[in-house]
């Protein structure tokens, strides 16, 4: 078969890359994606209009009422147990200052039922799955007293068992597990599941994308789950389409579509790949190539993977399958594909998923475990540093208690008002002796947490309000594994190339910058 340089299929097999992919700001907004974008636009409208119009008659009427409506709401806001004080902050303020907007869209993100049906079908999708996951009761046991206190948690409230019989190999940068991942799909045999949140055209979806094809004509089940957003600008929305026409089973999670609904903000942030249940990788890399770095945005992209063998597979295997199935009429026979295969290895490794329409934040409260059980150090690397009070005050409590608590960010932003918000947490954490460094080269985009040597977390989560609150995320927790040596000797390494950030470089920002940072502080649960 002829092929480009990429790697991609000619002309004569390109079905399924008929379009780049890639839409220019003409495409997105005379194409499909301005045609929706524009149509979401007017359904807010006209809703708004129908209650202007319904209350706008009566001026002082509405703005008295008004003002005793938002204070009843504001106290609501306040009493609502099951919100995070940072996202009741975001809305008090909301309501008191715009109440006649915020009012009407705090009922709307509260009892909108897109959002309800896709609780419902998560649910029932995880109830009738839970009796494929057994907990190993012989590796719980081997874990120390406050480990074996975290994994009954996360038994407990997301079925995710402790396993053993698993090795895994850390990846310091997109760029070193590229071809680990290219030689792996080569092994290939029964199937391939990927999920990533960006998938985009170039060298390296060309090079995957080239041996799917060749793996599905050989009989191999695969499997592309991606996230709706990439329609916007990097897929054209026929995409899975044409992966379908040469035998790939693909779909969008979330599709962007012409109806108002609050589901959109539950984006599935997760990058999975599984093969015969035998090996899957997680990590911080999408599909796209700024994370090899064989495209430049922000200065060097440091990213990191990790590949895991043996039991800890048949986790990942069915968080895949569970996600795929939630726009699935019916439930597939999930078992067949969760097979275990032993391997060698040393320590216990926890494969855990968070999920955005539940109550409960696993994703966070597994790093605040860590934080608070550390003794030694807790080492962090993460792109965005938007947290919650629990959250700093659980890192400059270890801080003050004697726990070296080190933090590596970008110094090179993807987003300006992300950077612009992280910036705003310096002061409270580095008056505690919390040590925050920035990455010069460029942008970090891993996601990792390490401590005292023998526990570490390297994943899809950041520190952020849209990893911990809203997003799907996924990770692997791991004790006592050589892994773990390789995920502080990466943060070392790192460290090695980066400044550090004290108070007086943070006091000498401009007034501007640091305004610009308090005001985004207000709405930080939104971004």
């Amino acid at each position: 078969m002829n092929r480009d340089k990429r790697g991609l299929p000619s002309k004569e097999n390109a079905v399924l890359l008929l379009n780049r992919g890639k839409k220019g700001l003409v495409q997105i907004a005379f194409g499909r994606t301005g045609i929706v974008i524009l149509l979401l636009a007017l359904q807010v409208l006209v809703l708004y209009a129908i209650f202007f119009r319904l209350l706008g008659r009566n001026t002082v009427l509405l703005y008295t009422g008004g003002s005793a409506i938002a204070s009843i709401m504001a106290l609501a806001v306040v009493n609502n147990h099951h919100q995070n004080p940072s996202i009741k902050l975001t809305w008090v303020v909301l309501i008191l200052a715009v109440p006649i907007f915020a009012i009407p869209l705090y009922f709307f993100v509260n009892m909108e039922m897109g959002h309800r049906l896709a609780h419902h079908r998560h649910e029932e999708i995880k109830a009738k799955t839970a009796p494929l996951s057994k907990q190993d009761q012989t590796a719980l046991s081997q874990l120390p007293g406050g480990s074996q206190e975290l994994a009954s948690y996360m038994w407990d409230q997301g079925d995710f068992p402790v396993c053993r019989n698993t090795a895994a190999t850390y990846y310091p940068l997109g760029d070193d597990v590229f071809q680990e991942l290219l030689d792996q799909l080569e092994k290939a045999e029964h199937f391939i599941f990927l999920e990533y949140f960006i998938i985009e055209e170039g060298y390296m979806w060309g090079r995957i994308l080239r041996i799917l094809e060749q793996k599905v004509q050989e009989g191999v089940e695969v499997r592309v789950l991606y996230d709706g957003t990439c329609a916007v600008a990097l897929l054209p929305y026929s995409y899975p389409k044409q992966l379908e026409a040469i035998g790939i089973r693909c779909k969008m999670f979330a599709p962007l579509r012409p109806l108002v609904s609050t589901h959109y903000n539950n984006r599935d942030h997760r990058k999975i790949l599984v093969i015969d249940g035998k090996v899957a990788f997680t990590g911080g890399i999408n599909l796209a190539d700024e994370y090899i770095n064989r495209k430049v945005r922000y200065g060097h992209w440091k990213d990191n993977a990790i590949l895991i063998r043996g039991e800890a597979v048949r986790s990942f295997t069915l968080m895949f399958l569970q996600m795929w199935n939630t726009e699935c009429w019916k439930l597939e026979d999930c078992a067949p594909y969760l097979k275990v295969f032993p391997a060698e290895g040393q320590g216990l490794y926890i494969p855990y998923g968070s999920c955005p329409y539940d109550s409960e934040r696993l994703a966070e409260m597994v790093y605040m475990d860590l934080i608070n059980r550390a003794r030694r150090y807790v080492h962090i690397m993460t792109p965005y540093l938007v947290i919650d009070n629990e959250m700093a005050t659980a890192l400059t409590f270890a801080a003050k208690r004697g726990v070296d608590v080190s933090l590596i960010l970008p110094h090179i932003p993807d987003k300006k008002y992300m950077f612009a918000l992280a910036k705003t947490y310096y002061p409270q954490l580095l008056e505690a002796g919390v040590r925050i460094f920035e990455y010069t080269p460029g942008f970090v985009h891993s996601k990792l947490l390490v401590s005292d040597g023998c526990r570490a977390v390297v994943g899809t989560i950041n520190f952020d309000y849209r990893s911990l609150y809203l997003h799907f995320e996924c990770g692997v927790y791991m004790e006592d594994a050589p892994a773990v040596n390789q995920v502080e000797q990466d943060f070392l390494d790192t460290l090695t190339k980066c400044q550090e950030a004290t108070l007086a470089q943070w006091k000498s920002r401009s007034l501007g910058s640091r305004l610009t940072g308090y005001v985004l502080r207000l709405f930080a649960p939104l971004l």
